[in-house]
């Protein structure tokens, strides 16, 4: 089992695992960067989990943290409630009580399951444009206080969700490709199951993750490229869907094969390649499991990338964040703390 940890119950720092031994290449090298640490949070609150009173206390420990910036990895409501335009309002309002900045990365809940019946039967997409137009209110992030963010796509238009922005010798990207798996149908009875869609919607929808998907891969390549030209000496990438990573906790079956995670292949496969041809060191984050989880999974049977890192962040009902202290002097560049939140 390559996992490092796999429950939430733990209170210790873990450090990521370099080319042990090695110095850092490229931006920190002989260079004197002053270290920082950022926050990750996401799935939370889910009203119908009775996060809602357990919230504050999370938001009061980001706010009293030495954090310069937070990312949020999508699901701003929990699966099965309605996806009305309230939804993001609140999540907005909950983003506005941070004191530092917090980019938000879009998650499955807000927008791909939306169609469901007990989500109140959305149509999906419409609801990925009302997050393209609500949720990025301008090229800043989001908070009390801002950060300049690129994004992939116009203010109001596609892609403006996927975001990049630099920090102390680190790249941070973030991509939105949700759970459900990154809104790929796959059958005609997936297609209808507790669902409001028709064919012709899930024509649609499959439509839409292919360009999506494309488009996630460029700006993924191109996040890659901006890395190397600034010798930067990590990237940290943020999604919100889990693209199913354990071939060592099912040993001879590949679960990255499923068709429920076929959403994720392509997209996966660019960034092991991006990866293996990068000089510094790759935090891929992700939530939508909801328990935290830190490991170097293998992305075959045989094959390790020794600078490729997945952490999967906490999600409801256990409303906790993570912290990741940055160093690049250090051979390690990132080392991660769970913060376990105290409720009063």
């Amino acid at each position: 089992m390559n996992s490092c940890f796999s429950s939430v119950i733990f209170s210790c720092s873990f450090f990521l695992a370099a080319l042990a031994g090695q110095p850092v290449t490229g931006f920190a090298q002989g260079l004197q960067v002053k270290p920082f640490s950022f926050g990750l949070w996401g799935d939370m609150p889910y009203k119908k989990a009775g996060d809602d009173p357990k919230l504050p206390a999370v938001l009061h420990s980001i706010n009293q943290s030495d954090i310069a910036f937070s990312l949020y990895d999508g699901d701003i409501k929990d699966g099965s409630s309605i996806c009305s335009d309230n939804v993001y309002t609140e999540a907005l309002a909950m983003f506005a009580s941070l004191v530092k900045p917090v980019v938000y990365v879009p998650g499955d809940n807000e927008w791909t399951d939306c169609h469901r019946t007990n989500n109140g039967g959305y149509d999906a997409l419409e609801r990925l444009a009302h997050i393209r137009k609500v949720m990025f209110p301008n090229a800043n992030s989001l908070g009390q206080s801002t950060i300049a963010l690129e994004h992939q796509g116009k203010l109001g238009e596609k892609y403006v969700e996927n975001t990049r922005f630099s920090h102390g010798g680190i790249v941070f990207v973030g991509v939105n490709q949700p759970g459900s798996n990154n809104n790929v149908i796959m059958s005609a009875k997936e297609c209808t199951y507790k669902s409001a869609r028709t064919s012709a919607k899930c024509d649609e929808s499959n439509a839409e993750y292919l360009e999506r998907d494309a488009a996630n891969v460029a700006w993924t390549r191109a996040s890659f490229e901006q890395a190397k030209a600034q010798k930067a000496a990590g990237i940290v990438l943020v999604t919100q869907g889990d693209p199913g990573f354990d071939w060592p906790e099912t040993e001879d079956f590949d679960e990255s094969t499923m068709p429920e995670f076929s959403g994720f292949r392509n997209f996966m496969a660019q960034l092991a390649n991006e990866t293996a041809h990068f000089d510094g060191q790759v935090l891929f984050v992700h939530g939508d499991t909801h328990f935290f989880k830190l490991d170097k999974p293998l992305y075959s049977p045989t094959k390790l990338l020794p600078n490729f890192t997945r952490l999967q962040t906490f999600g409801s009902p256990s409303l906790h964040w993570v912290k990741v202290h940055v160093d690049v002097n250090s051979a390690d560049v990132f080392r991660v703390e769970p913060v376990i939140v105290k409720q009063p």
